[in-house]
């Protein structure tokens, strides 16, 4: 073991304690905007709106997700529990990507409305007394769900999704570039069906 450095253990540092989850999580929630727009800046318009497989999601249609998510999930979740309510409004994300035709959307735009949103939330976060966030509202999957269990789903669902951002970033450029053999950097997601295994360099 590396001498002096904290050992923290696998739930991470001072786990119980509010004033802590409220400031990691307004840290954390704080990258965002400058991950995306290092990722999809400048990313072509063409590519922006192109899917990596049949099913899945383009670049601008993740940013629409995480753009709605902000307001109508994470941060009206939030405020219900701050006002003292019990009970969340229900939501369909899934729905909304044909619904709200995600894919007909303009990539800066998006990625500029997220970001004001994004700085609107942490305006908010800023302002909240850590004690306030062990109430709880009911939610009908997971149960109890309190302010703390959202601030770290909050994080933890922008990772996801700059997660799948990345691989779908990564199976545009390999497919832009065929038949050159992008999967010698190691398996790319989404791969086509029946593509070959990458054997040892």
């Amino acid at each position: 073991m590396t001498q002096g450095r904290p050992t923290l253990s696998s739930t991470g540092p001072s786990s119980s304690d509010p004033a802590s989850v409220l400031a990691e999580t307004r840290r954390e929630l704080a990258r965002l905007p400058r991950l995306l727009e290092m990722l999809v800046g400048d990313l072509d318009e063409a590519i922006a709106h192109a899917r990596p497989a049949p099913r899945e999601w383009s670049p601008v249609e993740i940013l629409c997700h995480l753009r709605d998510e902000e307001t109508e999930d994470f941060g009206a979740r939030f405020r219900t529990i701050l006002d003292g309510g019990t009970e969340f409004a229900p939501i369909d994300p899934e729905a909304w990507v044909e619904a709200r035709r995600y894919r007909d959307s303009a990539l800066q735009d998006t990625l500029a409305e997220l970001c004001a949103r994004r700085a609107a939330s942490l305006q908010l976060l800023a302002s909240i007394v850590p004690e306030r966030l062990s109430a709880a509202g009911d939610h009908r999957r997971l149960g109890s769900l309190s302010g703390l269990d959202l601030l770290v789903a909050w994080v933890a669902h922008d990772r996801l999704h700059l997660s799948q951002l990345a691989a779908t970033l990564a199976r545009l450029w390999a497919d832009r570039w065929t038949p050159l053999k992008a999967e010698y950097a190691g398996p790319i997601p989404y791969s086509p069906p029946h593509s070959p295994p990458r054997t040892s360099p």
